[in-house]
């Protein structure tokens, strides 16, 4: 059984070691191959939670539509430094700064979804909805190779809630 939280908190760490990396990385050729992987799969793990995990935590949390509207603020916020990244030469100060600004946000993001969103999820979702949750998880990835027909755009938080509650 393959559980969406187990699931998203595997991305979780794979972007903690991608953000390492970046550290490591000392050439230009290095920083973008590692920034590029890192920033597609950042949005591409957006996508699937805006598609399968947020519309079950609205309906199963005890704080859903909260949890879900800050995830979506944090998934804007993410998204947007992503784009900023695009706008300056790989390795520049700018480009630094954008690429800082995304993992700050990404860094809060986990920590609160870890802290709060998952538990409260699993809390109230049972296994089985889990299971088939994280079936339809591992099918989005492999539907979207490389982010294949997805589009990386910021949502209204309030409008998502509403649309799924």
């Amino acid at each position: 059984m393959d559980d969406i939280t187990a699931l998203i908190l595997d991305d979780h760490h794979a972007f903690r070691v991608g953000f390492a990396r970046l550290d490591d990385a000392r050439d230009e050729a290095d920083l973008k191959a590692i920034w590029d992987d890192l920033a597609l799969h950042l949005d591409i793990h957006a996508e699937a939670e805006e598609t399968i995990l947020y519309p079950h935590l609205v309906k199963h949390g005890d704080d859903g539509e909260d949890e879900t509207d800050d995830a979506i603020r944090d998934h804007n916020k993410i998204r947007d430094a992503i784009e900023e990244s695009k706008k300056h030469k790989v390795g520049s100060d700018g480009w630094w700064q954008a690429v800082g600004q995304a993992r700050s946000e990404n860094s809060e993001h986990l920590a609160e979804e870890e802290d709060e969103a998952l538990p409260d999820f699993r809390r109230h979702a049972g296994t089985e909805l889990r299971a088939e949750l994280g079936a339809r998880w591992l099918r989005f990835y492999g539907e979207h190779p490389r982010g294949a027909g997805l589009r990386f755009t910021d949502k209204d938080p309030k409008r998502y809630v509403e649309e799924h509650r």
